[in-house]
């Protein structure tokens, strides 16, 4: 780790604040910038050395930041991460990196002409188990993939600045992709608005691709109790990550047989996967400043940003339209 690079978070509310407390635990903490004076005030107080601020312009002319790590509301993401980027910032953005394409492939085009790292906060993509399950399916333990469906579902937090799929699908999507490497033919959603006017707190998204593998991702702030589980079902087995689980990678073998070509459901044996377990956050963090230091591209980059983008916006249009299939994204 350089200790030399110096990071500034901006907003450090409800999810901000775990970004904080890693990037000063990996000693790349230099700034804090929100807009809540009392949190301002809290973080001066119990965190030695920490400068805060509720300027955002004073972040980006502070020479002696390198990086700015922005986790406020989405619909303010393009405009503090192309300041930042503008002003030769490496920039990490918390998911979703914009709410429109166009406006991804600005921040990307930008950071690429400024030749600094712009990184998507997409954290499935740095927790152990869903690394170790990428590591199962890449060697075949799995067999051939047909089906692929996750839930991400929890009672709240409602927001109105934007829609469950928005809030909660962009991880699923973002770790499905990187699972199966490769990008879907086609995109379907529908949903419900329950509570709030214009507002889905329910979504089913389905994704198609090559080969005919199917993917559902199924996200809700209206279920009874928090959950969050992806299935993988192969040829040769299931593997099923549950992050809520204290054994969070499992693995069934074949659950079906055949008869004169008809499919019989049988028991398969379980097993429960080792992996070292490290904090996903941390691990993400560490991966940002490693990549500033190295001149590396992130795993979750710009490119990665705007593809998990491109399936959100055919998603919305699929909801707008009750369901219609999209293509050709």
């Amino acid at each position: 780790m350089n200790k030399k690079i110096k990071v500034a978070v901006v907003g450090a509310g409800h999810w901000g604040k775990n970004l904080v407390r890693c990037l000063n635990e990996l000693k790349v903490l230099k700034t804090v910038c929100d807009n809540d004076k009392k949190v301002l005030r809290d973080y001066a107080k119990n965190v030695p050395g920490i400068h805060v601020t509720c300027d955002f312009n004073s972040v980006v002319k502070d020479a002696e930041i390198d990086a700015v790590v922005i986790s406020t509301p989405a619909v303010t993401h393009f405009r503090l991460a192309k300041e930042a980027l503008a002003a030769g910032k490496h920039v990490f953005v918390e998911k979703p990196l914009s709410l429109f394409v166009k406006d991804a492939k600005t921040l990307m085009s930008l950071s690429e002409k400024k030749g600094v790292i712009l990184m998507v906060g997409h954290i499935l993509h740095y927790h152990p188990a869903v690394l170790k399950l990428k590591q199962m399916l890449d060697r075949g333990a799995l067999g051939k993939v047909s089906y692929v469906y996750s839930h991400r579902l929890n009672i709240g937090r409602f927001r109105q600045e934007e829609n469950v799929l928005w809030s909660f699908a962009p991880h699923d999507i973002s770790c499905i992709l990187m699972l199966l490497g490769k990008y879907p033919k086609e995109v379907g959603a529908f949903g419900l608005k329950c509570l709030q006017k214009g507002i889905y707190d329910t979504t089913l998204t389905t994704l198609g691709f090559s080969r005919n593998i199917k993917a559902h991702i199924f996200v809700s702030w209206l279920h009874p109790c928090k959950e969050q589980k992806l299935i993988v079902v192969g040829d040769k087995g299931m593997a099923v990550f549950d992050d809520l689980s204290v054994h969070k990678l499992t693995f069934y073998s074949r659950m079906i047989s055949w008869q004169k070509e008809i499919p019989f459901a049988c028991k398969g044996r379980k097993k429960i996967i080792p992996f070292k377990m490290e904090e996903p956050l941390k691990m993400e963090c560490r991966h940002f400043i490693d990549c500033i230091a190295r001149g590396a591209t992130p795993h979750t980059d710009g490119r990665e940003g705007v593809d998990v983008l491109q399936v959100l916006n055919a998603a919305e249009h699929s909801l707008r339209l009750n369901g219609k299939i999209i293509k050709s994204l």
